[in-house]
């Protein structure tokens, strides 16, 4: 039994029961995968359910206002694939009147679909034979058939697309690719995976040689600096102030607070009135130590709660709501966890 066959084979056995799984809808699959690029398929389910849920069409979408989106999204990270999500749904509703493309080359043009997203919704929705290659197909390829190409290096990109291009079922694409990326996350798995009953085990290069651990390689290691957040929460009868981040920096289009960036951690209530003193602070108290990890920063924030004099001052440059409506508000998930802290 060839590879192909094999692989097919098994994932018919063990495959999961999916939404998006058995459905040929472009919008349906093109979701999913945005998502999905984001989390693990058990905290993407909530997150399809909830998008689709709320906006059942291309349309739907596209006709909904950013905040929404933004919204919704919340607690995935990467907001920018959110702002594209939504880009894009508005792009399909005027330019291909609320129907997806069906060619590879229209979908892999769309903003925020690459390579991958578009072989999966071209294979899935349309039979279309392009493979796809994400994490776990790097890893099944290069465990079984011993590739020790850097899966981010440009030789090694070669390498494992003319493989993964020489092995798909070219009768099958959409189960082929469902098959090995399924593999990969439940038999293959990046720690720990179920070598004893793999069907591959017999001719996997990765088991043989003891390279489980090893492979698939990388070439460069991700670099990550520290920031400081100092927050100011502003609490008056009830109501709360929030800041719009707007500029060219992480959560584009989310709100948190008003912020004041430091080289290292402030710890003093004197260094916080002195910051903001136009404003003519109560301050309360001083929160934890919060840090917040995103992929190339490490994010120390500490939440100043206070309450204020000068309104007028910091109404000019902040949003003040009512504390009952905060959840209507797309926040990072920084503010969200120290908001369960204070409501």
């Amino acid at each position: 039994m060839g590879f192909s066959s094999k692989l097919i084979n098994w994932y018919y056995q063990n495959k999961r029961d999916l939404p998006w799984r058995d459905s040929t809808d472009p919008y349906r699959i093109w979701l999913s995968e945005i998502i999905l690029q984001q989390t693990r398929v058990d905290q993407g389910l909530s997150y399809f359910n909830k998008f689709i849920e709320h906006h059942p069409t291309i349309d739907s979408l596209a006709n909904a206002p950013e905040k929404e989106i933004l919204k919704l999204w919340q607690g995935l990270g990467y907001y920018s694939r959110a702002r594209n999500l939504h880009f894009t749904a508005k792009l399909i509703s005027k330019k291909y009147r609320g129907v997806f493309p069906n060619k590879y080359e229209d979908i892999l043009n769309l903003k925020g679909v690459g390579e991958y997203t578009a072989a999966a919704i071209s294979s899935f929705a349309y039979n279309l034979s392009y493979p796809v290659i994400d994490g776990n197909v790097y890893r099944v390829l290069s465990r079984i058939f011993g590739i020790e190409n850097a899966i981010d290096s440009t030789k090694g990109k070669k390498v494992f697309k003319k493989l993964a291009e020489e092995l798909i079922d070219t009768k099958n694409p959409a189960t082929y690719n469902q098959a090995i990326m399924e593999f990969g996350a439940l038999q293959c798995a990046p720690k720990k995976p179920t070598c004893e009953d793999c069907p591959f085990r017999l001719e996997c290069f990765a088991l043989k040689n003891d390279m489980i651990s090893i492979l698939p390689k990388k070439e460069k290691k991700i670099k990550q600096r520290n920031r400081y957040f100092n927050y100011l929460v502003i609490i008056n009868n009830e109501e709360i102030y929030l800041n719009k981040r707007m500029k060219k920096d992480i959560w584009v289009g989310l709100y948190d607070f008003p912020l004041y960036e430091t080289n290292k951690a402030l710890s003093s209530f004197e260094e916080i009135k002195e910051i903001f003193n136009d404003f003519d602070l109560v301050l309360k108290s001083k929160s934890i130590e919060y840090k917040h990890i995103l992929s190339h920063q490490k994010i120390y924030a500490i939440f100043w709660l206070a309450s204020i004099k000068n309104r007028k001052k910091i109404a000019d440059n902040y949003e003040n709501i009512s504390l009952k409506e905060i959840n209507n508000y797309p926040v990072p998930k920084l503010i969200e966890n120290y908001l369960k802290t204070i409501l």
